[in-house]
């Protein structure tokens, strides 16, 4: 499943997600731009689903662009932007990732919370990372962060889990396949109603597992410099244990063979062994 299928849950995803610090994921993305020669100005959320992390961003003075394929999603994220005060108006636009196209160039995109996990289909990854670039400024700075393998395994795997709020209870059921890499998420939302009823809506959710080995094949390919892979928004290396990489690149300074959004429809589905225990870089202090 594509990730514009969050229709039941957009309305609940901020009651149901609480724990997420945005302000902490934002302060990690700060301390990325010490890679840069000067501060950014424009920054595009890619996925930006609810806008939480948009909002941040935009209330610490940048100018940010929001990207969604989830029109409900949007719909709460306008919400947001409608209401806070910021140096500049927070454009957002519907879009899939995988078809990005923009006015312009930005200094620096970020694509949070397992977003790129949502790329099951071959080729999707490679096509996606092929359109960063294309819209990152000359040295510009991509920082996302994906699900590690460990988590698919030991977190998630053929496990259930029950999220609640007031009003609000989601049955949470996975099923790993090792072999193909991918996760299926069978989600049932039920909602109280005002005259005591439950309401039930059902969704399934798809994500894809991609090792490390991965992610650095498609990023060299897709035209950027590696700088640094953490254990979530830490500062840490990761470890066999991380269940979150936190990525940085940059656009790397020669020119991008023009003609890989193209061969990006050829795939990536080449699984590499030895997902964390590689050489990575760390961020510098």
């Amino acid at each position: 499943m594509s990730r514009d299928s969050y229709t039941s849950l957009a309305s609940v995803y901020d009651r149901l997600n609480s724990e997420v610090d945005y302000a902490a994921i934002a302060d990690h993305i700060e301390r990325q731009f010490h890679f840069m020669t000067s501060p950014p100005v424009s920054l595009l959320d890619l996925a930006c689903g609810t806008g939480s992390l948009t909002v941040e961003l935009a209330r610490r003075g940048y100018d940010l662009i929001g990207v969604d394929l989830s029109e409900d999603m949007l719909a709460e994220a306008r919400r947001k932007c409608d209401v806070v005060r910021c140096a500049h108006d927070i454009l957002l636009i519907r879009q899939n990732m995988v078809d990005l196209e923009l006015y312009g160039t930005v200094d620096a995109i970020v694509c949070c919370l397992d977003s790129l996990n949502y790329l099951t289909r071959d080729g999707e990854l490679r096509r996606t990372l092929s359109h960063v670039h294309n819209y990152l400024n000359p040295n510009g700075l991509f920082i996302f962060d994906v699900n590690t393998p460990y988590k698919f395994r030991q977190v998630y795997g053929n496990n259930s889990y029950i999220l609640e709020d007031d009003g609000i209870l989601c049955a949470w059921q996975n099923c790993y396949n090792e072999k193909s890499r991918i996760c299926d998420f069978y989600l049932s939302i039920f909602r109280e109603c005002e005259d005591g009823r439950w309401e039930r809506s059902d969704e399934c959710q798809r994500e894809r597992c991609y090792s490390l080995a991965t992610l650095k094949r498609m990023l060299a390919d897709t035209g950027f410099e590696l700088l640094a892979v953490c254990d979530g928004w830490s500062e840490n290396e990761p470890n066999e244990e991380s269940e979150r990489w936190c990525v940085t690149a940059r656009r790397a300074e020669h020119d991008f063979a023009k003609g890989e959004i193209m061969r990006a429809e050829s795939g990536d589905m080449r699984v590499e062994s030895g997902e964390w225990n590689m050489t990575s870089p760390k961020a510098k202090s």
